[in-house]
């Protein structure tokens, strides 16, 4: 069997729309956090390199990745 019979053009579809989609709610939830911070993330981020606000960041985004993976897996 090829792979181009093993791929079906729905499950392509079906995963673009997925992966657009848990783009966007991690958008979104970024823009949530900053604006529950007393400071702007980006600001502390990128202008002063603040190493322990990065580590925080990180884990956040991660944690909402696997959340949003196992919604969107379920």
């Amino acid at each position: 069997m090829d792979i181009a019979s093993a791929i079906s053009l729905n499950e392509v579809i079906a995963t673009v729309f997925y992966a657009f989609l848990g783009l966007v709610l991690m958008i979104v939830s970024y823009i949530i956090i900053d604006a529950l911070t007393p400071f702007s993330l980006h600001e502390e981020l990128s202008g002063k390199a603040n190493t322990a606000v990065a580590i925080v960041m990180g884990s956040v985004m991660i944690s909402l990745a696997i959340l949003i993976a196992n919604v969107i897996n379920s």
